[in-house]
């Protein structure tokens, strides 16, 4: 049985209830993908064969795009009473163990910028929160390529 991962793409600003909406699906999904992938292991260990190819791909896969890109910033500031979702996601990922990539250029457009792109543009520092990545439009291309399932929040 073939499955095909999601792909969220995220492009709601942070404060907009579409952001955390996103989170929360990916919650949900992972939760229940992960209790799945259990069920399907533990019935793969009775048989006495293994699957490496499920464990390498990740769960799911998100990309943040246009506005979303405030999430990567380390320095955005969020009230105590407030879900903060740069740690939220931060978490997320490091749990179910999936990168957290984000548009360079709209990322830098709104100034989030990592080590890299703070040299080569001469920007005074990098704010790109730990477990982010700025990638090229061309990783959203890859992973749409696989018959995936694109959700856009």
């Amino acid at each position: 049985m073939t499955t095909t991962t999601p792909l969220l793409l995220i492009t709601a600003d942070p404060s907009h209830p579409l952001a955390h909406l996103a989170l929360r699906y990916a919650r949900a999904y992972l939760k229940g993908a992960a209790n799945s992938h259990d069920i399907d292991n533990n019935d793969t260990n009775n048989t006495g064969s293994s699957d490496n190819a499920a464990s390498e791909q990740p769960l799911l896969n998100v990309f943040f795009y246009g506005d979303s890109a405030h999430i990567a910033n380390r320095l955005r500031w969020q009230s105590a009473d407030q879900l903060d979702l740069t740690k939220e996601w931060q978490s997320l990922a490091e749990q179910y163990q999936f990168p957290l990539p984000v548009c360079v250029s709209t990322a830098l457009s709104r100034g989030v910028s990592d080590v890299d792109n703070s040299s080569r543009h001469q920007l005074d520092g990098a704010n790109l929160a730990t477990g982010f990545t700025l990638v090229g439009l061309s990783e959203l291309a890859m992973m749409m390529q696989d018959n995936c399932r694109l959700i856009q929040f």
